[in-house]
């Protein structure tokens, strides 16, 4: 590797291919390496299981991709990425005949809730959220949010919620269904419903689903980041393949390294850099809990108990919110709820190039403790069955993603954690370290830009953004 560049970056999923894209359009040389054949890091499709059916790996649903203003302003139309967003952003099947439903209009999600009141505090939080969504994404989902500043009414609003517990949130509500659909959404955070702001990652769901939708790529979400990919060569960028990097020093010449890495990564490659204050930080790192993961392959749709649920691209299939309460503390206590918190997605029905004729797609997941060495595959069948009878009678091929096979897959998924590490409250702004600038490190010329920086996990390009505006500020002025 003899070609130097301005900056090199290591690992092309979301966030390294937004890293440099960024750096590349501010008029820098750039290389991208990866160590895998093939781009995507968490945003991969691949034939898991039969010859034409197409499985994401990993992300499946991204609100938070189609609300991300780097990608935005990029236009991955472009470069072919097309939205496809089904009739019903989510469904949330209660158990007894009731049906949570997140439509795209406030009004119409408001009146599936049965209590008026409920009906109402719904509104009172959505319409100001999602008229302020925009302003939201780019002030508060990075760094320390110093936008809340010049914004404080607007960013007030979401935060003084977003910092409460999903437990304190459902404390307001008295349906039922309204209880369900937010600890449906709390539940992404992997954390228990009476953790510190967990109700930050619910409301940003429900805000997105009114604000952008929850849609899906056609084709997949590889074609995100071959759009990225097309992105990034189209600003002069350069990717190489196939190229594991151990040690920094391994790198072409160069003024800023970017890793998109978790701390464990960034200790093995330039550990003897960093400063014995700021190693120590990144070797406290809490890893989260992990996924356990099924792809399948029906030979007709799923045979939901209630028809609608068929018109949603989500499902969240764990029952009332004290039953995913249940579940999610279950995990955080190191063992797996005989009822998982299981989260479902079905494409094909809403994109007929993921499967042929007479084929459709299920990707589907729950929680387990970080590193489980069990198999959830029976729990997880049994939730979908509970609410779709003759679901099992319908599978004609399967694929297991066990949390060492998720960490071996992708090995940014320590232990299985797809978020880059625990995202409680003292992980939040501070990831990976409490530093000024989360995406810098005491070597001036490395710098971070994986989802173990603010503002985490997802599919949004942000935490690379971000990390690349750092390094132009700094070694790359």
């Amino acid at each position: 590797m003899t070609d130097a560049a301005d900056a090199v970056v290591v690992g092309a999923g979301p966030n390294g291919l937004a890293a440099a894209i960024v750096l590349a359009r501010a008029g820098r040389s750039v290389r991208l390496f990866e160590a895998r054949d093939t781009i995507g890091g968490g945003c991969r499709t691949a034939e898991l299981t039969e010859p034409g059916v197409l499985h994401d790996v990993c992300s499946a649903i991204h609100p938070l991709a189609r609300s991300s203003p780097l990608f935005r302003e990029l236009d991955l139309a472009r470069h072919g990425l097309e939205w496809i967003e089904p009739p019903i952003q989510l469904a949330h099947p209660l158990g007894d005949g009731r049906v949570a439903l997140l439509r795209r209009g406030i009004e119409e999600t408001a009146a599936s809730f049965d209590d008026a009141g409920d009906a109402r505090t719904y509104r009172d939080w959505m319409t100001p959220l999602v008229a302020d969504w925009d302003l939201i994404v780019r002030e508060l989902l990075g760094p320390l949010p110093i936008g809340a500043v010049r914004h404080p009414v607007a960013l007030g609003r979401f935060g003084l919620l977003a910092l409460l517990p999903v437990a304190a949130l459902a404390r307001r509500l008295r349906s039922p269904v309204g209880r369900a659909l937010l600890a449906g959404c709390g539940a992404h955070s992997f954390l228990p419903m009476t953790a510190p702001v967990t109700g930050g990652p619910a409301l940003a769901l429900l805000v997105s689903g009114h604000a952008v939708g929850w849609p899906f790529p056609r084709g997949g979400s590889q074609h995100i980041v071959d759009a990225l990919a097309a992105s990034l060569r189209e600003a002069g960028g350069h990717i190489t393949t196939g190229a594991r990097i151990g040690d920094v020093r391994e790198l072409p010449a160069h003024r800023a390294a970017l890793l998109d890495v978790t701390p464990r990564q960034v200790l093995a490659m330039a550990g003897d850099r960093l400063g014995g204050l700021y190693a120590a930080q990144l070797r406290r790192y809490r890893y989260g809990p992990a996924a356990f993961k099924l792809d399948l392959v029906l030979d007709g749709p799923i045979p939901w108990r209630d028809p609608v649920i068929g018109e949603a691209g989500t499902v969240h299939i764990g029952g009332t919110y004290e039953e995913i309460a249940a579940s999610e503390r279950a995990v955080a206590r190191g063992r797996v709820h005989e009822r998982p918190f299981v989260l479902l997605a079905q494409p094909s029905r809403f994109d007929p190039s993921r499967a042929p004729a007479g084929r459709e797609v299920v990707w589907a997941y729950c929680h387990v403790p970080n590193g489980w060495d069990g198999d959830a595959t029976e729990r997880i069948l049994g939730q979908i069955e509970r609410f779709a009878p003759g679901f099992r009678d319908r599978i004609v091929a399967r694929h297991v993603l066990r949390p060492s096979e998720l960490e071996a897959y992708n090995e940014n998924y320590i232990g299985g954690d797809i978020n880059g590490g625990m995202q409680h409250w003292a992980q939040l702004f501070t990831r990976p370290a409490v530093r000024w600038g989360p995406y810098s490190t005491p070597d001036p010329g490395i710098f971070v830009c994986s989802a173990s920086t603010p503002p985490g996990g997802g599919v949004h390009g942000l935490c690379g953004m971000h990390a690349a505006r750092s390094a132009l500020r700094g070694a790359l002025r």
